[in-house]
């Protein structure tokens, strides 16, 4: 867990940096898709050790979510086009 949040924090940053207010120090990795890998792998990891089938929980999450919010975002006004 101490690394999970590690490297999610290390993606905060490259975040922060590439679409945020900060700038970036001199030497500073400003490479978002190997910090998102970065994160995958870890959770990846936990799942392994904890015995989650991590391709069948994503699935079910995706059904869960494309049922529930479905009609969501169609209904939002503030993300109607003009």
């Amino acid at each position: 867990m101490a690394i999970l949040t590690e490297e999610v924090g290390e993606l905060a940053r490259v975040i922060a940096r590439k679409y945020g207010e900060q700038s970036y120090k001199a030497g500073e990795k400003d490479d978002l898709a190997d910090e998102l890998a970065d994160v995958m792998w870890v959770l990846v990891c936990l799942a392994n050790q904890t015995g989650i089938d991590l391709n069948e929980a994503l699935n079910e999450n995706f059904r869960k979510k494309t049922a529930r919010d479905a009609n969501r975002h169609k209904k939002n006004p503030k993300l109607k086009g003009d």
